[in-house]
């Protein structure tokens, strides 16, 4: 499967620079072949559409000086092929010659809209970035002795960020993360991830328990929507899966908020779909019910990559409509580290829906160096949720 991909790619990219290398010439094609028209067929023929279709070609694709440049050699075409049949002056030589300066003129002018826009496009593009940045900011490959990494990956083309999140933060308690999904798109989306995020690393820093994270996510998810009508009635809800990675025990704790389950890649290609004991709903549901938050607990055993992800990928679909199995597609695979994972399976799921995602992608790897056995799940009591 990898060396067909391969080879789609590269079929790929070789049809892409095909394209390039004839937009390149397609405009003095263009002239050349009025020019051979106009001589090979009768006078009543001309080859005005092609001086005319050259620089209009030109317009999106080259420079401004180019695209005149373009526009000047059709009209020379055409004074020079009336010179040769003799007609320099006659009504029928001055309308096409009018015809050709007149869509050079607008060439011209549609080449200054498409600079323009591109430019426009461009500071939009790095507003988005700086964005991106501010709000959900890559983090660094180690932290606190394991190996990270973070993709984010917009449908969209030119979007940068919208309603997933990542975060990862060393603390007093050992290393905690969080993904998420915000329900919804949009500028409401963006704030509601910055309200998630901006919790989460203050919580993160304060709540001796993964529960109280959590608990403090609801709370400020209902607080701001409260305050901010937008985010309540139009996001709704988010759901979450926070982890916690104590410093020297080799163990991992989980709480899950109606996300999609993480998965624990095991040094010798083994993987465990780490489900929650008991299900619980996604963050800003707590109007609908209350029970205490459940950590689970689980062996993360060195040499082990935990693979954190929001429904961006489970729910990729080809085109037959059949969805991403990311744990088939990772079973009895072993790779060097976080970074291989996630550069595997955003190439993989680009390949099997065929570049047409149809949702952003949040994914984060975390990996505990060195080699042990594969990871088993352990089992703890319920922690009771406190009613502050």
């Amino acid at each position: 499967m990898g060396q067909q991909g391969g080879a789609n790619g590269a079929a790929a990219n070789g049809g892409n620079r095909l394209a390039r290398r004839f937009i390149r010439v397609l405009p003095a094609v263009l002239v050349l072949l009025g020019l051979v028209f106009d001589v090979v067929t009768p006078p009543s023929y001309t080859g005005s559409p092609f001086f005319s279709a050259a620089p209009l070609v030109a317009a999106p694709f080259f420079a401004l000086g180019t695209t005149a440049l373009t526009g000047a050699l059709a009209s020379l075409a055409v004074v020079a092929l009336h010179l040769y049949n003799g007609t320099t002056w006659n009504g029928e030589a001055l309308t096409e010659l009018v015809t050709v300066l007149t869509v050079s003129g607008l060439a011209l002018l549609i080449n200054r809209v498409v600079r323009r826009s591109g430019a426009q496009l461009a500071s939009a593009r790095g507003i988005a970035e700086a964005a991106q940045r501010a709000v959900l900011p890559t983090p660094a490959d180690r932290i606190g002795g394991l190996h990270i990494a973070a993709r984010y990956e917009a449908a969209e083309a030119d979007a940068f960020i919208g309603g997933d999140l990542y975060a990862v933060q060393d603390t007093p308690y050992g290393v905690r993360l969080a993904v998420g999904d915000v329900r919804g798109k949009g500028l409401g989306a963006v704030e509601a991830v910055a309200v998630v995020l901006g919790a989460f690393r203050e919580a993160a820093e304060q709540e001796p328990a993964l529960e109280g994270v959590a608990r403090r996510l609801e709370r400020a998810l209902a607080r701001e929507g409260v305050r901010r009508d937008s985010l309540d009635a139009v996001e709704g809800f988010t759901t979450c899966v926070l982890a916690e990675i104590p410093r020297g025990t080799g163990g991992l704790r989980i709480v899950n908020r109606g996300h999609p389950e993480p998965l624990l890649l095991g040094p010798d290609g083994s993987l465990e779909v780490l489900s929650p004991g008991e299900p619980a709903l996604p963050l800003g549901m707590g109007e609908l019910g209350s029970w205490p938050d459940r950590a689970d607990e689980w062996d993360f055993p060195a040499g082990a990559t935990l693979l954190l992800y929001t429904d961006g990928l489970s729910e990729a679909r080809d085109g037959a409509g059949e969805f991403y199995d990311a744990p088939a597609r990772l079973r009895g695979r072993i790779f060097p580290g976080p970074e291989e994972v996630l550069d595997a399976l955003i190439t993989d799921v680009r390949r099997h829906t065929g570049g047409g995602a149809t949702d952003d992608m949040a994914l984060l790897g975390v990996a505990r160096p060195g080699e042990r056995q594969p990871a088993r799940r352990r089992t703890v009591p319920v922690v009771p949720r406190d009613d502050a």
